[in-house]
């Protein structure tokens, strides 16, 4: 497709009615339209045309109505994967999910799927559409499509029309490999391999999902009904949120219909393996308490408290050391897990929980020999780089060499005097 022609294409249709609309960004538009939504070209050049229209209040060229007049064009019968922001269409899918609404201007919100795809809808208070259930299948005709974060976005208002479908229909979503998510809804069968400690009060659960492919962070809130995943198993998580931050793809669980499974995966992706000195310790390393409670295993307070289960006098001790791993380029936020923080400093679970229940210092003193030893070490850490922390799974002090010594000496522009 020639984006720049069809582009003046376009712009010289409005510029009859006088408007002067900007050729670049029309041109932009087409190309994301192509180019990452995967729209036939002229299906593209119409749905930006009817943007237009709507934007100048101006009939679209050739139809003969405006596009926010009621029923009027661009509201064709449409898969929902086909859906692009700018149009008006009409769709029939089944409510997937529904969630709670953010606004007291929003009547209903969730997921509308079909056998294309699955999308977010919004059914504003003014319109005083029907309420629909969760399960069912619905005609939802007139509603328009607009974009929120680079996210398609359903939206019901006033003009559009809601009807019950009574027929029964099956929908069986395809999964998809994690490398291949985008923001939007998605589908996926993964392991859950990684838990990470909950960095907020209404955070049920987090951690790490994988695949064949790669791996993505998992989020899930507390709400009703909401139950957490085991480490280790392997699931089919259809019709989650695919949000996108800082580039980084992650998961939001609340939305999904979360099916735990027989097998395995043979998880791949993410590995790095990064050489440099330790030049910081940080609060929560050494001997640290975990709640006992099935699936959990969160970290406690100094008061045995877990943020979930609240008071766990029966805990259980493990290790880690979180700290920073400067590689004379970057500094890299590091998380060891006990074997490798058993191996690193020479000292044992058994002797830290010694040292924690018999010295003065208690845990304290457990941190501050740990520091000793391992502070201002050169060492290769080897293991999964994730959310700009690499989770250890593997470490070596790194040894003398004179070689290596001399060669920077030279660099440098000789041997000391």
């Amino acid at each position: 497709m020639d984006y720049s022609e069809a582009a003046n294409r376009i712009s010289r249709k409005f510029a009859q009615s006088g408007q002067t609309p900007d050729v670049k960004k029309i041109e932009g538009k087409l190309k994301r339209l192509v180019d990452e939504f995967g729209v036939q070209p002229s299906e593209a050049e119409r749905s930006v045309t009817s943007e237009l229209a709507k934007e100048f209040n101006l009939p679209v060229p050739g139809a003969g109505s405006a596009p926010g007049g009621g029923k009027g064009g661009g509201t064709e019968e449409k898969k929902i994967a086909e859906s692009v922001p700018g149009e008006w269409v009409t769709i029939e899918g089944k409510i997937v999910a529904l969630s709670a609404p953010a606004s007291p201007s929003i009547a209903q919100s969730g997921i509308i799927a079909d056998d294309s795809g699955a999308i977010r809808f919004v059914v504003w208070a003014k319109s005083n559409a029907p309420a629909m259930t969760d399960g069912s299948w619905y005609r939802i005709e007139s509603a328009v499509v607009d974009e929120f974060k680079g996210v398609a976005n359903l939206k019901v208002h006033s003009g559009t029309t809601i009807k019950e479908i009574t027929d029964d229909r099956s929908l069986i979503p395809t999964p998809a490999p994690i490398k291949d998510l985008h923001p939007g809804i998605g589908n996926v069968r993964a392991k859950f391999i990684q838990e990470w400690d909950a960095s907020h009060d209404r955070m049920l659960q987090s951690g790490l999902l994988g695949d064949e492919t790669g791996t993505i962070k998992f989020v899930m809130w507390k709400e009703p009904g909401k139950e957490r995943l085991v480490p280790g198993a392997v699931y089919n998580l259809f019709y989650a949120q695919v949000d996108e931050f800082n580039g980084r793809l992650s998961l939001n669980l609340n939305t999904a219909t979360i099916l735990q499974e027989e097998g395995e995966i043979a998880v791949t992706g993410g590995e790095a393996t990064i050489t440099g000195a330790i030049v910081h310790i940080a609060p929560g390393s050494g001997i640290i308490k975990r709640c006992p409670v099935e699936g959990c295993n969160r970290a406690l307070s100094r008061q045995n408290y877990c943020p979930v289960h609240e008071i766990q006098p029966k805990f259980i001790y493990d290790l880690r050391i979180k700290g920073w791993l400067d590689d004379g380029e970057k500094t890299h936020n590091v998380l060891v897990q006990r074997e490798v923080v058993e191996s690193l400093t020479g000292i044992s679970l058994a002797q830290a929980q010694e040292i924690a229940e018999n010295n003065p210092l208690g845990m304290d003193e457990v941190f501050l020999q740990m520091r000793d030893k391992v502070l201002g070490r050169y060492i290769t850490c080897s293991g999964r780089e994730i959310d700009n922390r690499l989770l250890v799974n593997k470490c070596e002090i790194v040894k003398f060499s004179s070689a290596d010594h001399t060669a920077l000496l030279n660099r440098a522009g000789g041997a000391p005097s």
